[in-house]
């Protein structure tokens, strides 16, 4: 489809609206009438003197919207106002998330609160973004729950980050940077004793730059694809290097139940690991099935169980919402299952579909955006299990193409959230990361700046290119001299 703009100005959040509503639609933008051609799909967006339009011409459906510019002051505001309206008139339906696109409302909503006050904040989410109010109380929900835990963060705190890329498969609907071991089982060992190299070298940039490690995170892909050695000498790396005297969390991925054993959990207990996941995403066969998953739901079961006699005590599960062959009812089966294990954590996902994903290329692709309200339902029922068996929502964010432009979501029973994950959904902290697809973020104590450091994203390349690796975390004390000088 084509996407005409009067002017380029408000090309990304126009964009933006557009895969809001059409996921799965190619999307070409243009500033030029003539790429408009007669026939063919297309959407115009004009900002005009005192009014703004936008129109929709598809699948031989047509649709115009025209709006009174009111505020001249936000010419953003006005053309993604006219486009989200002439869009929900359009499609026959309001988002929960209204208009919003960001990946961190959370985070937007706070902001609102500390400038203007809640009341505003509450105001300016329902009626100016559209956003529903459940999803505004949401907000307000996990607001209340991250703020003592970001207030606590200090100018010199920092996370640490630890990717490990590898999967025993690749999963239908992952779009991240990990490698299946069938085909590159070779690269682990190099991985590790590279890994172990860049962890040294940053924990001497950390000791440099005056930085406090607060709390770590090792994750992937599924960092159980290590043997028992290797996660053994990683982790032990970690503690040699850093200093670990104030970091209150250290969690582990294990994941993938066909990558859990007795000598791993073992291992991870024996080394002081606080946290691990046990991922079924769904507790029926057929969908994990479907979604390209070796192991039976009876294995997840097993491996749950197995961490607990390992005396694993704080265990985390995630879920996925609109999977493919996946009902209400089993989803619903899914979730009272999890709920006998009973994890302190559980994490609920809306299924987002990225255009790396096998699936996506799938002819079923189609049917999970129509299937919106299904997942709907999916979501709003984790939600009133979750609060009645106890669990309070705590950190959230959102993605691209999410089957029914909802959310991921974690809950956690009382005294047991993971801190590092409300740091990196806050922004609130520097992450520093190491590995293939690691990114680093600086966050300046001092304003809002956030600075990145990129990895390489695939272990071929973070072998080939390691040296480049190591001399860009020389950028964490630069940065950081920047950030300091702004106060001196």
């Amino acid at each position: 489809m084509i996407l005409y703009l009067s002017d380029n100005f408000f090309h990304y959040e126009a964009g933006n609206l557009f895969r809001l509503f059409f996921p799965y639609d190619e999307l070409k933008e243009t500033i030029d009438t003539n790429d408009v051609v007669e026939g063919e799909d297309y959407i115009k967006a004009i900002y005009g003197d005192d009014e703004c339009s936008c129109e929709i011409f598809r699948k031989g459906e047509h649709h115009k919207k025209v709006m009174k510019i009111t505020d001249l002051s936000d010419k953003e505001y006005n053309i993604t106002n006219t486009i989200f309206l002439c869009f929900t008139e359009f499609c026959g339906y309001v988002p929960k998330w209204g208009m919003l696109t960001g990946i961190h409302p959370v985070k937007l909503y706070c902001g609102y609160v500390n400038k203007y006050g809640e009341e505003e904040a509450i105001r300016l989410f329902e009626e100016k973004y559209y956003v529903s109010e459940e999803k505004t109380e949401f907000c307000r929900k996990i607001g209340g729950v991250q703020n003592p835990i970001v207030e606590a963060v200090e100018e010199n705190d920092f996370s640490l980050y630890i990717s490990i890329p590898f999967c025993p498969t690749r999963c239908a609907y992952c779009s991240f940077v990990s490698q299946s071991i069938e085909k590159q089982k070779k690269l682990i060992e190099p991985y590790v004793e590279k890994l172990l190299e860049e962890i040294e070298y940053t924990a001497k940039v950390v000791k440099e730059t005056g930085l406090r490690l607060i709390s770590a995170y090792m994750g992937g892909g599924t960092p159980t694809t290590l043997n028992p050695d290797q996660l053994r000498r990683v982790i032990e790396k970690v503690y040699e290097c850093f200093d670990m005297s104030s970091c209150h969390e250290f969690t582990v991925e294990a994941g993938r139940p066909d990558t859990i054993d007795k000598d791993k959990l073992d291992t991870l207990r024996s080394l002081g690991i606080t946290r691990i996941s046990v991922n079924p995403q769904t507790l029926q066969d057929n969908v994990l099935e479907n979604i390209g998953r070796k192991h039976t739901a009876q294995d997840v079961v097993d491996a749950y169980n197995l961490a607990r006699e390992c005396g694993m005590d704080n265990i985390n599960m995630d879920l996925i919402a609109g999977l493919q062959g996946d009902t209400y009812e089993s989803f619903v089966d899914t979730l009272e299952k999890v709920f006998k294990l009973n994890p302190e954590n559980i994490t609920v996902h809306s299924l987002a579909l990225k255009r790396s994903a096998r699936i996506f290329h799938e002819q079923e692709t189609q049917d999970y955006h129509n299937n919106r309200n299904l997942a709907d339902d999916m979501i709003d029922y984790s939600v009133k299990r979750l609060t009645e068996e106890g669990y309070e929502p705590y950190y959230l964010y959102r993605q691209s193409r999410m089957v029914g432009n909802l959310e991921n979501t974690g809950w956690a029973k009382p005294g047991t959230v993971c801190a590092y994950n409300i740091y990196t959904m806050d922004e609130s902290q520097t992450v520093i990361a190491c590995g293939a697809g690691g990114v680093t973020k600086l966050k300046d104590p001092y304003s809002d700046r956030l600075e990145r450091i990129f990895n390489f994203k695939y272990s071929y390349d973070y072998l080939d290119r390691f040296d480049e690796v190591i001399s860009r975390k020389d950028g964490i004390k630069e940065l950081y001299e920047q950030f300091r000088q702004r106060i001196r």
